[in-house]
């Protein structure tokens, strides 16, 4: 997610009144990266600033700053409607595999049709030349074998029928389920990287966790939101991209035991308690499709059938008695026969692979995700040394805090002179 969409995201989230680590906690941004955004974002829209008798900053935003940004960046208007025009794209890409599908077996079936008859035909005139008509009887068994209710295909166009795998009554109690045009893209390439927002989730929840833990932490308690914290043994490298993202600073005790603190993160527009959404980052496992299984079921069926059919045609192409008759329509179908089999043979083989490939992937996630909860298993039942350095942590404990309203020395929502007023009316009470 770009940097100004996830501060957009994060002022909406926390009601339009923000600090600069509200926004970095809940955004998962750098604290340098969310104070450039904000102020750019208040600049932009109108917003104003507060500031607090202790000197700290808020911002607050009008409930409207987004329609009041897109009226004023044309290209954030552009920008807003090619997203919308982008879904509709994106649509139109994922049905047209599925009507790819749909066209390419019809055009076999029609190719086989016509060859069979154009071979049929071929076969009369021959019979007729050397005037044995009786053998007629059996020349046509060909196209009959293919569409007959008794063939090994049964009724090749019954796979069309909306209703062949699964009738309407159970789609109705499921409207939101995917269409099958949209299924076969979703057999085919899956449903995108589940895990796309996976930094943007583990910045967000390390910075939860060091406010939960009131602005103080240990690198035993980041090492659950990381992906590999075992260079060696005692070795806290991997805090480091956390003080960088969130300006926090070591505190060493005489022991030499180190406890990280973040006091931007402890800054806040109003009183929030803060909460992680999980005690370690967990990775989503890829799923091979969302597609009902009834959906998946009837393209496998179509990519069989189509396979079978397209191997069929290339037998029937292959046979001399059409070697006059490959003009025209069947001179197309010759033409085109390597992209119909290649096609084919794709739409089957695409998805044994990557189901192999999402095999191999997943178990690499289960192992990161089993390291990361025996981090914090071991967090919960720690030894005499991380007790001694989780207390020396608490030592350093910071109060959270919070600009809210009543204690502002200044704001921009008013002008100078009202606030030199209201000042001097609050100095006179006794």
């Amino acid at each position: 997610m770009a940097p100004r969409t996830a501060v957009m995201e994060a002022v909406e989230k926390l009601n339009y009144r923000v600090t600069i680590g509200d926004v970095a906690a809940q955004s998962g941004l750098s604290l340098n990266v969310a104070q450039r955004e904000v102020l750019a974002l208040a600049s932009e829209t109108g917003g104003n600033i507060q500031v607090a008798e202790s000197g700290e900053i808020a911002y607050k935003f009008a409930p409207n700053f987004r329609q009041v940004l897109v009226s004023r960046s044309f290209w954030l208007q552009v920008k807003e409607w090619l997203k919308g025009a982008w879904k509709w794209v994106f649509y139109a890409i994922r049905i047209s595999f599925g009507i790819l599908l749909i066209v390419s077996i019809l055009i076999v079936v029609l190719g086989i049709i016509a060859a069979t008859i154009a071979i049929q035909s071929q076969g009369r005139s021959d019979n007729d030349r050397d005037d044995r008509r009786s053998d007629n009887r059996g020349g046509g068994g060909g196209f009959i074998w293919l569409g007959g209710w008794g063939s090994p295909f049964g009724n090749p166009f019954i796979m069309f029928d909306p209703y062949y795998y699964e009738p309407e009554q159970v789609r109705k109690r499921d409207p939101d389920e995917m269409g099958f045009l949209e299924s076969v893209f979703s057999f085919l390439f899956g449903d995108g990287n589940p895990n796309a927002d996976l930094d943007e989730r583990r910045w967000r929840d390390i910075a939860s966790m060091i406010r939960s833990n009131n602005g103080v932490v240990i690198a035993e308690q980041i090492a659950p939101y990381l992906d590999e914290t075992s260079r060696l043994e005692g070795d806290e490298y991997f805090v480091i991209p956390v003080l960088s993202k969130f300006n926090g600073f070591p505190e060493v005790s005489d022991a030499g035991t180190l406890a990280y603190k973040f006091p931007e993160l402890q800054k806040v527009a109003s009183e929030r308690k803060s909460k992680t959404s999980s005690s370690y980052l967990q990775e989503k496992l890829w799923k091979f499709s969302q597609a009902s299984q009834g959906k998946i079921a009837l393209a496998i069926g179509l990519g069989v059938f189509y396979l079978v059919a397209s191997l069929y045609l290339g037998s029937l192409l292959g046979d001399p008695r059409l070697a006059k008759s490959l003009v025209g329509f069947l001179g197309f179908i010759k033409a085109a026969y390597g992209f119909l089999l290649g096609y084919a043979v794709l739409f089957l083989s695409t998805p044994v692979v990557r189901y192999f490939v999402l095999q191999y992937l997943n178990k690499g996630i289960g192992d990161r995700n089993q390291k990361r909860a025996a981090r914090v298993e071991q967090l919960q039942k720690p030894s005499s040394a991380l007790r001694e350095k989780l207390d020396f942590a608490k030592t350093f404990a910071m109060k959270q805090e919070a600009i809210d309203q009543d204690n502002l020395a200044y704001t921009t929502e008013q002008d100078l002179a009202d606030q030199e007023y209201a000042k001097m009316l609050k100095e006179q009470k006794p």
